[in-house]
């Protein structure tokens, strides 16, 4: 049953359209909501963002309603409380305010304002003849199963996919090694079960696009009607002696079997031998990780800093001296030659061409993934990227030349409309898009003929200190302007910097600085990101209405 709450010292509320406030419950031990005002009218919330505790009051408030939180990019309809984008799966509680007597109320249950969110349920008995089969069980297939039934959706939903458990979350095995299924994964088995969302433990082998069926390797047949695959990639090794899976305690890191594996093979004490190959964000954030854990860290990189390619020489140097200050040795411009064994059939040794040996006990390989599409590659009805065999798709994430089919993830290629992108083909391999795009079919499924709402691609890392990223650098960038400060000896990292192309920033990055990020995601969205030459002449961000439109 609903009951007032008076909120702590507040006797009215002040506040302008588009401002926010955190505010604590009187009578509740940490009980806390968030207020903000739009179009004229006060809404309380939750005050943390359910994905990893962001305060929201920190978060970027739109003209048309949306809470983005200041972190990852999670964002809330402040009218229903209800998510709009990833990484976010559960909703926030919205709370009915009263002014009377001189203070401040809220209206709803204790339990409500403890819980810190609205859990989602998806409670569903499969009825009727529409069958959607999602190839997959990463973020892609996380965001559509849990969106498709959140949206209403009646119809069976089946997942296939070779891990025998239901969707984790994926970057934590890299960014923290974690090696327990239950501090991964996002729900309980029962969650789904509820759902009445069937979970196969088998290998796609084939697609009947023409019979609408899926093959698996167990030999069975599951028909569908509406078809998403989601298979994401696949972690490559070095086609090199001694490093291509022929020794022992040479890891890949993809599942959570990998983890497991590796910290195995590290064991607790730390004092390991461990070389990383590959320095961009897989390889960086295992380095920082398992160098907190006191083992020897060896980090080989082609380029000639952390991350070059990305995101540009003066922001690799700036991940290399975090990581060093860790304790992580680099070794960049360098090639790898082979690997060779101690004793018995595991590693020992790790050679690069120009000489360098390093010992090893074990080694960690982030050198990329390949789309998983080999279940596709011999079908007619498929059109693939003949660049790295990802699935071609429009603005709908369909597949393209076929009905009731879609690609996400990791997997799919599709027109890219952010900055610098124009429509132009684009494969983005980040938790958020994936995800996102699996919201996105599910509302298609949902209400047919809806369009796809724009996203801005968002990414985190944990690179000795909290990164944030936002845009896309793919389509090429020719200038980078770094503003804050970046001396990593003093502790003092704390910048954003803006990625140009010609004269229009396509990304931006930053540590220590949030909410820059979101807000520049959120102009970048609305068309009303700054111009490079705007930033040099020090227009700052956050100064800039979200959208211009926004009453104050």
């Amino acid at each position: 049953m609903a009951t007032e709450f008076k909120l702590k010292d507040l006797s009215s509320i002040d506040l302008k359209n588009g401002q926010k406030q955190e505010v604590e419950v009187e009578g509740i031990e940490g009980g806390k909501v968030v207020l903000v005002k739009i179009d004229n009218e006060v809404h309380a919330l939750n005050a943390n963002c359910t994905h990893y505790g962001a305060p929201l009051v920190k978060g970027v408030v739109t003209g048309d309603g949306r809470l983005t939180c200041p972190w990852h990019g999670a964002c809330f309809s402040i009218k229903t409380g209800d998510v709009e984008d990833a990484p976010a799966l559960d909703p926030l509680h919205k709370f009915d305010v009263i002014s009377k007597d001189g203070g401040v109320y809220i209206k709803g249950q204790e339990k409500q304002i403890k819980d810190g969110r609205r859990f989602l349920s998806i409670k569903a008995k499969a009825s009727g003849n529409e069958k959607v089969v999602i190839v997959g069980r990463g973020s892609g297939a996380l965001g559509a199963m849990e969106a498709l039934r959140a949206g209403g959706f009646q119809g069976s939903i089946t997942t296939i996919a070779q891990e025998d458990y239901q969707p984790i979350d994926r970057t934590k095995l890299s960014k923290a090694l974690l090696t327990d299924l239950s501090k991964v994964a996002w729900r309980s088995p029962d969650f789904y079960k509820e759902g009445d969302i069937e979970m196969v433990t088998d290998t796609v082998t084939s697609v009947d696009f023409d019979g609408k069926k899926v093959k698996t390797q167990g030999g069975k047949e599951h028909p569908y009607t509406k078809l998403i695959l989601a298979t994401g990639g696949l972690a490559k090794y070095l086609p090199i002696e001694g490093l291509k899976g022929d020794l022992e305690n040479v890891f890949l890191l993809r599942q959570l079997s990998d983890t497991q594996a590796i910290m195995n093979a590290a064991g607790s004490e730390g004092g390991k031998k461990v070389v990383v190959i590959g320095s961009s964000f897989i390889g960086m954030e295992v380095a920082n990780n398992l160098a907190s854990q006191k083992h020897d860290v060896s980090c080989i990189g082609m380029e000639s800093m952390p991350l070059e390619h990305i995101m540009g020489t003066e922001v690799g140097k700036i991940f290399k001296a975090l990581l060093e200050k860790n304790g992580v040795k680099f070794f960049l411009g360098a090639n790898v030659d082979k690997g060779t064994a101690s004793s018995g059939n595991k590693i020992g040794k790790v050679h690069l061409k120009d000489g360098t040996t390093l010992e090893a006990d074990l080694v960690i390989e982030g050198v990329g993934i390949r789309p998983s599409t080999d279940y596709v590659k011999d079908s007619k009805s498929v059109k693939l990227n003949d660049k790295d065999g990802s699935i071609m798709v429009d603005e709908s994430f369909a597949v393209q030349g076929l009905q009731d089919v879609w690609a996400i993830g990791d997997i799919a290629t599709y027109p890219y409309h952010g900055p610098g992108g124009n429509g132009s083909p684009i494969r983005i391999e980040h938790w958020n898009v994936a995800q996102n795009m699996g919201r996105s079919v599910a509302r298609s499924i949902n209400r047919p003929g809806s369009k796809p709402k724009a996203f801005i691609p968002i990414f985190w890392s944990a690179v000795g200190s909290q990164l944030r990223y936002c845009g896309n650098t793919a389509g090429g960038y020719d200038d980078v302007i770094i503003n804050g400060e970046t001396d990593v000896s003093e502790g003092k990292q704390s910048w954003v910097a803006y990625y140009a192309k010609g004269d229009e920033v396509v990304a931006v990055a930053s540590m220590m600085k949030d909410p820059y990020m979101v807000q520049c995601a959120e102009l970048m969205r609305r068309g009303k990101m700054p111009k490079k030459s705007e930033i040099q002449k020090g227009v700052d961000v956050l100064e800039i209405s979200v959208p211009a439109g926004t009453k104050i």
